[in-house]
């Protein structure tokens, strides 16, 4: 095993990486401003698999000498192309977002758990009174409702009647 190897492979691997690092960054904004907000958005699965194949992509373009940066920049592309379609058919298509998007799930209504729907969310009553209390709630008593997002934030709503 070669360790001075292992920490130090030469100048010329270096100069790549600032180079075309740079050049895959400003391209990947470009496609982002591009692309719109949703991109960056966190809707749903598959915003976030979008998000993560985006990150992938950057990295594989920053470190493997073998992916040039007009094919970095090509898959990228994609990404946001593919993501674009998707998103554009889930808008005009309820059958594609319901494919796409998970609904809301009660998980509190008037101060009491909704155990069943907690257990399929894996959900625990303490992630729950801690959003509460995050709302400034002191108990569940001063929650008519918290709902599990589509993205997995927990929104609490009003006071119980």
């Amino acid at each position: 095993m070669d360790w001075q190897e292992m920490l130090f492979q030469g100048w010329p691997g270096i100069l790549r990486t600032l180079l075309v690092g740079t050049l895959a960054y400003v391209t990947l904004v470009l496609f982002l401003r591009i692309s719109g907000k949703r991109t960056l958005s966190k809707l749903n699965a598959f915003d976030l698999v979008v998000t993560v194949a985006l990150g992938s992509t950057l990295s594989a373009i920053l470190l493997q000498e073998s992916i040039a940066l007009a094919e970095g920049a090509t898959a990228l592309g994609l990404l946001i192309l593919l993501q674009y379609i998707v998103t554009f058919a889930s808008v005009r298509s309820n059958s594609v977002a319901k494919a796409l998007r998970s609904e809301p799930t009660l998980l509190v209504r008037n101060g009491s758990f909704c155990h069943d729907a907690m257990m399929r969310q894996r959900i625990t009553e303490d992630e729950i009174k801690s959003a509460a209390r995050s709302s400034g709630r002191e108990s569940l008593d001063q929650v008519a409702a918290i709902v599990l997002e589509s993205d997995g934030t927990l929104s609490i709503i009003g006071e119980p009647r």
